[in-house]
């Protein structure tokens, strides 16, 4: 009896407390901890904005800037009866599809330059940087003085060559402004397009050359058949970022040229900007912004399916 009892009065040890285990809600809302400022900086940055402008181009906004109501789609029939916009829209295209690819083929051979050994390659790489660091307008307003018919040193090299025999006014000429700016075009755009291929190159391993010249393969069948399909990813973000970017450049046109005379040299981006605040077509401007970006998007989608179907047949 004295032994049972002392076994049931004997105090009986206490449970260990059972784990706490870490909340679902936490778990759930960590993601957006991380994810809640990149989405609010891009709705801030890139949805607003683009919001506002579809809206405007709905509106009816009067010349000192005051809305004036709804304007349905009023301000794209507008729009689309200008005189200038079939002009400005093919030379748009031109521009563009003009650049880039002078852009992307000179970036295929700077590239490959940069990535092979030669005496002061640091010292190269140095100086392509220099073009693209520097201010676009700060560019483009020096081209347009060394241009100039009067004290331009283009005029003053090609007549000390004796290929001109007098000045020429090359931005007079809508043509030869065109292809003048152009050129101003690529020249920024090198740098970047070309360190964006040299890293494509630099990250080629070097075994499958060697593997191809085994097979007896030349520079011209390696290069086509090994640097350009491994390439193809530089290439299209290249391309894609140069689409954009040429697109809506407004800097060289405008400070070369101001898009004249007339209209003769305006893209889609200076052309709106000339309806907004020379013609004081607010909601117009909106809806040319409008049909600016519906043609980037349309570009960029179009590059981006011809170079998966080419992806799906290899």
């Amino acid at each position: 009896m004295g032994t049972a009892g002392a076994e049931r009065s004997a105090p009986v040890a206490p449970a260990p407390p059972a784990p706490r285990r870490p909340r679902r809600t936490w778990r759930a809302l960590e993601p957006l901890l991380w994810l809640g400022p990149a989405t609010l900086l891009i709705l801030t940055m890139v949805v607003w904005p683009v919001f506002e402008m579809a809206r405007t181009s709905l509106t009816r906004v009067s010349s000192t800037g005051l809305s004036q109501g709804f304007a349905g789609l009023r301000n794209y029939t507008d729009l689309f009866a200008e005189d200038d916009l079939p002009g400005v829209l093919l030379r748009t295209l031109v521009w563009v599809v003009g650049v880039v690819t002078v852009t992307v083929v000179v970036s295929l051979g700077l590239a490959q330059l940069l990535n092979s050994r030669f005496p002061g390659r640091r010292l190269v790489r140095w100086a392509m940087i220099v073009p693209w660091a520097s201010s676009v307008l700060m560019t483009a307003l020096i081209w347009r003085w060394m241009l100039n018919d009067f004290y331009g040193v283009v005029n003053r090299l090609l007549m000390d060559l004796g290929v001109l025999d007098a000045p020429v006014n090359w931005l007079a000429n809508p043509g030869q402004a065109l292809v003048a700016m152009m050129g101003v075009a690529v020249f920024v755009s090198l740098p970047f397009t070309s360190f964006v291929l040299l890293a494509g190159l630099q990250s080629i391993p070097g075994e499958v050359y060697e593997a191809a010249r085994v097979d007896g393969a030349g520079p011209v069948r390696g290069y086509l058949g090994i640097t350009l399909p491994l390439l193809r990813p530089s290439l299209v973000v290249a391309a894609i970022i140069n689409v954009i970017n040429v697109f809506n450049s407004f800097p060289i046109i405008w400070a070369m040229t101001r898009g004249g005379p007339g209209f003769a040299t305006d893209t889609t981006t200076t052309y709106l900007y000339k309806l907004a605040f020379d013609n004081q077509s607010v909601g117009e401007s909106a809806a040319m912004a409008v049909v600016n970006f519906g043609l980037v998007l349309a570009v960029v989608l179009v590059y981006l399916r011809v170079v998966r179907r080419q992806e799906d047949t290899t």
